[in-house]
Order: structure tokens, then C-alpha cells, then sequence
């Protein structure tokens, strides 16, 4: 797949048809109860199907509840592997560079104005975890899981929102291009990623080529639950970067949006980290891991502390080196990486049970003793130059 200025243009005109069509039908008959009694069903795992949902509506439950056939599932239980192995480096990567990625776009931070997400940003973290975490569970895909429907609310969501920004005049298409369009959805599965595998690489993880690609495949996976056009979508992860290239070349700048975003995410986690002195790390590591240019346009304050973070890659280097050598360190690791994302999971919602639910049968699996093997480390694809 060679990705072009008139591919990517195609995609910024596209949604999703299929929820589209469901929230539209829903919205112009006036049926908003309808709508909200969708909701409220694909948020709750096993709940009977409510009466009196239309045609279009059941299709969509009917369409969407079973993943792709194409999916490897020998694949797929790598990724969860993946994920197991490295969650706490995966939750940083994702909290302090994908996230302020997204900012980085200007067009995606007005849409989050657009739609008061702006107001809630332990809220977005904490979702956008628990998505993660829900796909990493064993049963993810099996009746009773929590996936599936979350995938059927998010695109629920999403449609919504390209209804009613378009339908009150709030959103600029012409200039903007649709709202949560193909392009956008595909640039933010390359964030979640691609990007976390970059910003693992950065900070000094230890990966192999097997557990990179298959991070990768799964969320090649959950585009698909998502809506996202697979024609469209990068196979391999060499096709990868040169969307994320391209993509980021074509929008991302400075925004006064993408400023508040990011200070609020730092915000956010100074109130996580104990004290006040190390407050500064927040700052540093969103500037390391996303570089001076995107974070002096996101306004992120620096520090002494962005030389000091720099060393993450020795000391990170040092602890993989003993989990790749002891059994008993890796078990130790893992199970600080686990607390450590307990701590930070229940920091996000302030206790609530909100939950950023990690399931009974994914703490289990954090003390898993098989893992992806690191023969063969995966190094990024190199950069590409944009046709």
C-alpha cells in the first residue's frame, strides 16, 4: 500500500457508514431514547437486547458482534503476551506520547473542545486504558467479554458526534474534512501503535520483532472492530510509517486546544506523582518522548529534568537485561509493573468505580511465566519521505 496526498484526501471525506446510517436513522425520527436505551446496552456485557430497536439498529448489533474472519488468533495471544510483558512501558508510552500526539494534530484537539473533552481528562486516560486492557483479556472476543461491546459504543460515539457537529453547523468539513474520518481513525490506530512502539524503542525496552508485530496486528484488529476501512489500513509495519509520516506532515502544528489538552494531562499526572519535586518528570518525559518541536508547540514546560530523563534508557536497559537473565527478576518486575498500573489506574478515576477495570482473568495472567521471546529485537522502521 503506497499511501499519497489524494489517498489521504479520499480518506478525510469518509466515516463510518454503517454506524452512521444506524445514528442517523435513530436521530432523524426523533428516537433519541432509542438511541441512549442502544447505549446503555452495549456498555453493560451480557444485558438482554431491549425491546423495540429498530431494524437498522439490530443489524448494527448483529454486524458488530463478532471480529473480523480473518483474524490469527495464534497472533492475537502474542499481543496479549506483549502486552502482559511490558504494560507498565505500554501505559507510560501511551499516557505521555501517544496522547500528547493526538494534541499535536489541530483539527483532533478542536474536536475534542468541540465535544467538551477538554473538561475531562483523567476521564479520556482512563478510557482509553481500559479499551487496552479490555482487548488484552483472554475472552476478549467471546460472549459475555467486554470488548466487542466496547468497540460498539465507541463507534456509536463517533457517529454521533459526526451527526451533531455536522448538523449544527459546529464543524467546518469542507476545511477540517468529516469528523473522526477514516484518515483520523487510521491515525490514531498508528498512535496507539506504532507510536507506543517507538516510544518503547526510545526508552530502552527490550522487544522482539515477533511481539512488535503482533502489538501491531492487534490493533490492526481493533480498526476493523472500530469501522476503520481495511483497504486503507497499513498491513506491515515498514507501511505503517509511512502513513504516520505522511499523516503528521499533512496536520500537525501548534493549536491553542493542543496547548490546554497537554496541560492538563500534565496537570493530571502531578497530581499522581507524591510531592511536589518530582513533578517536573511529567513535563520532561512528554518532551523526550515526543521531541522539542512537538512539545514546544504543545508549550511543554522545561526543566533540569529533560537531560535527566535522557538516562531512562540506561537504568530501563539494566532491569531488562535482569528480567531477560532471571526468572525470579522477571517475576519481581512484572509484578511492580502490575502495581504500578494499578496505582496509576485508580489515580486516574480518584477511586471510583468507574472502573478502570482491570478483569479477574488479565491479573492472573500477570504472573505469567510464558512470555514473547526477545531473540531477534525489533528496532523501528526508518523514516520516510512523503511523496
Amino acid at each position: 500500500m503506497t499511501c499519497t496526498d489524494a489517498s489521504m484526501d479520499a480518506l478525510r471525506q469518509s466515516g463510518d457508514e454503517l454506524a452512521d446510517a444506524v445514528v442517523a436513522a435513530l436521530f432523524e425520527r426523533g428516537e433519541v431514547g432509542t438511541f441512549n436505551t442502544l447505549m446503555r446496552y452495549v456498555s453493560t456485557a451480557g444485558a438482554p437486547l431491549p425491546d423495540g430497536l429498530p431494524d437498522v439498529a439490530r443489524e448494527y448489533l448483529r454486524a458488530t458482534a463478532v471480529p473480523p474472519a480473518w483474524v490469527d488468533w495464534g497472533e492475537m495471544e502474542r499481543a496479549r503476551l506483549f502486552f502482559i510483558d511490558n504494560n507498565v512501558h505500554i501505559s507510560t508510552a501511551l499516557s505521555f506520547a501517544s496522547m500528547p500526539a493526538c494534541y499535536v494534530v489541530p483539527h483532533v484537539a478542536k474536536l475534542l473542545s468541540a465535544t467538551h473533552g477538554l473538561d475531562y481528562p483523567s476521564r479520556r486516560m482512563a478510557e482509553t486504558g481500559q479499551f487496552t486492557v479490555y482487548l488484552m483479556q483472554p475472552d476478549a472476543f467471546e460472549a459475555g467479554g467486554k470488548f466487542v461491546p466496547a468497540t460498539q459504543k465507541v463507534r456509536l460515539l463517533h457517529a454521533s458526534i459526526r451527526h451533531h457537529l455536522r448538523r449544527e453547523g459546529r464543524w467546518d468539513v469542507e476545511a477540517l474534512g468529516t469528523p473522526i474520518c477514516q484518515e483520523d481513525m487510521i491515525g490514531g490506530q498508528m498512535f496507539f501503535s506504532l507510536l507506543v512502539l517507538d516510544s518503547l524503542h526510545r526508552l530502552g525496552v527490550h522487544m522482539s520483532v515477533e511481539g512488535a508485530e503482533a502489538y501491531y496486528y492487534a490493533w490492526r484488529v481493533v480498526g476493523a472492530m472500530l469501522g476503520v476501512d481495511q483497504d486503507a489500513v497499513p498491513r506491515t509495519l515498514d507501511e505503517a510509517r509511512q502513513f504516520l509520516d505522511l499523516y503528521m506532515i499533512r496536520h500537525m502544528g501548534p493549536s491553542p486546544e493542543g496547548a490546554h489538552l497537554t496541560r492538563q494531562l500534565i496537570d493530571l499526572y502531578e497530581e499522581v506523582v507524591p510531592g511536589t519535586f518530582f513533578d517536573p518528570v511529567v513535563s520532561a518525559l512528554i518532551r523526550y518522548l515526543t521531541g522539542d518541536t512537538c512539545a514546544d508547540w504543545l508549550q511543554v514546560p522545561r526543566s533540569s529534568w529533560d537531560s535527566v530523563v535522557k538516562a531512562a534508557p540506561s537504568l530501563l536497559g539494566v532491569l531488562e537485561t535482569i528480567e531477560d537473565r532471571s526468572p525470579l527478576g522477571a517475576w519481581a518486575l512484572d509484578r511492580l509493573g502490575h502495581l504500578t498500573t494499578i496505582f496509576e489506574l485508580s489515580s486516574l478515576t480518584r477511586g471510583r468505580v468507574m472502573h478502570y477495570a482491570i478483569p479477574e482473568q488479565l491479573k492472573k495472567e500477570f504472573g505469567v511465566t510464558g512470555t514473547v521471546p526477545r531473540a531477534r529485537r525489533w528496532t523501528p522502521p526508518a523514516p520516510t519521505v512523503a511523496p
